[in-house]
């Protein structure tokens, strides 16, 4: 029960280190502070401190923290020491109304170093424009991830690379906080399986009209030793695809692998089949799987079935990096932009620091359907991270982002009011928010 009077910082903290909190009295009526006192409603304030899965010393044998008031902060400090990893809350209790009650609940994270030095990045890595078949530009797609809290997104238009870089040109040079990376939608000839170049620096799409994919595809398959049902030169052109993506410094990433396509000129409804799923999965020539893919309502068992072969993966002890992205195919529809996407812990939004993090399993997949509970799926540990980011960070965060997606597609003429100040404006309201979201972090996070 978070309330709004209060303000907590930081809220991500080092585990074994001691750390001032402060405790902030936003305005409002309920809390006031006094001769060094927190009151709420006049009474005075005691603060129990609990961890969430473990007990540990972070208070007195009370599980009380004492407050001290900090005139020149403006704020209460508390010391805390947390000896293990996990969300801690605190409650704030007062004897309101004659009853002593639970008046306020605030959250904090105590975090090892390793995830401490990264920071929590969100992004979509699989999405269209309408230089394929999505609706918006290339442009707008950008700017719209900016105005719904992403920190990093890519193009991945069907058969074409330059849309991705058209959305970056747009904004080339203005002074924005999202990272725009390259990347396309690969589907070679006689190959059903879909792989997005996230990242890569050149097109693979461009290289299957050279003779030389072709002589290098054959030679590989006549080598392969494969499970029965799985094609030789369909498995040979998709590890060939993943290896040229790694050469030109991309992520491969195997998408939506339980797809259902119901064409009549396929034997079965599943665009690939479970024998190649499974040698893929078994073998690993990509870097990442789509866990949470691009599926509409009516199509959620398809992800279902990602996650729980996620799981039994996982099972074998088989490391699985994975992401979550919509697949979609406009921003305005109301329908899977935003749904799905990932968040990366990375030192920085540099690519070569977002592709680590997820290779490195530093990523989770989120799902976030209108109206539903959002659910969170990856490595457990980063699991109970982010359902707190949601809560806890993410918000101001977001809110933060919007403000720069909103100028952005000012910028380039799409936003629904048009460009009434002029681009001299609106490049002067985004240099004012440059490095906004950065500096929340950096407020939320005590560094070791």
């Amino acid at each position: 029960m978070p309330h709004a009077e209060l303000t907590l910082l930081p809220r991500i903290v080092p585990v074994r280190k001691a750390i001032d909190l402060q405790i902030r009295i936003a305005g409002g009526p309920l809390f006031t502070q006094r001769q060094g006192n927190l009151l709420c409603r006049g009474q005075p304030c005691t603060v129990f401190a609990m961890g969430l899965f473990e007990a540990g010393p972070l208070a007195n044998q009370d599980h009380i923290l004492p407050l001290r008031f900090d005139p020149d902060a403006d704020a209460f400090r508390l010391r805390v020491s947390c000896s293990v990893e996990q969300e801690y809350r605190l409650r704030i209790r007062s004897a309101v109304d004659g009853k002593d009650q639970v008046v306020a609940e605030l959250s904090f994270y105590a975090l090892e170093d390793d995830l401490l030095g990264r920071m929590p990045y969100k992004g979509d890595l699989h999405m269209h424009s309408n230089r394929s078949d999505g609706r918006d530009s290339p442009a707008h797609v950008a700017a719209a991830c900016r105005r719904i809290g992403f920190d990093f997104m890519a193009v991945t238009d069907h058969r074409q690379y330059e849309p991705s870089l058209e959305a970056r040109d747009a904004f080339r040079d203005l002074p924005i906080d999202l990272a725009i990376l390259p990347g396309e939608e690969i589907h070679a000839p006689g190959n059903p399986v879909h792989i997005v170049n996230f990242g890569g620096k050149a097109s693979i799409n461009a290289l299957f009209q050279d003779p030389a994919y072709e002589a290098a595809v054959g030679q590989l398959s006549r080598s392969l030793d494969l499970p029965a049902g799985v094609d030789p030169r369909v498995y040979a052109a998709t590890s060939w695809i993943f290896d040229q993506i790694r050469r030109v410094g991309g992520l491969g990433i195997f998408c939506h692998p339980y797809w259902l396509s119901y064409s009549p000129d396929q034997a079965q409804a599943a665009y690939i089949s479970e024998a190649l799923t499974s040698c893929l999965l078994e073998r690993r020539p990509f870097d990442a799987l789509e866990l949470l893919g691009g599926y509409h309502r009516h199509e959620v068992e398809a992800n279902i079935l990602q996650v729980t072969r996620y799981a039994a993966e996982l099972a074998r002890s088989q490391p699985l990096p994975i992401v979550g992205v919509s697949d979609a195919h406009g921003c305005e529809t109301g329908k899977l932009f935003g749904w799905y996407y990932t968040v990366a812990f990375a030192h920085s939004l540099d690519l070569p620091d977002l592709i680590g993090a997820v290779k490195d399993s530093l990523s989770v997949a989120v799902e976030a359907l209108p109206g539903e509970t959002v659910r969170v799926y990856g490595p457990f540990r980063l699991v109970k991270v982010v359902l707190f980011l949601l809560r806890e960070v993410f918000p101001e965060h977001d809110r933060l982002c919007a403000a720069e997606g909103d100028l952005m597609l000012r910028w380039i003429g799409e936003h629904p009011s048009g460009l009434e100040q002029g681009q001299a404006w609106v490049r002067e309201q985004l240099r004012d928010r440059q490095g906004r979201c950065a500096a929340w972090l950096n407020q939320v996070v005590a560094r070791p």
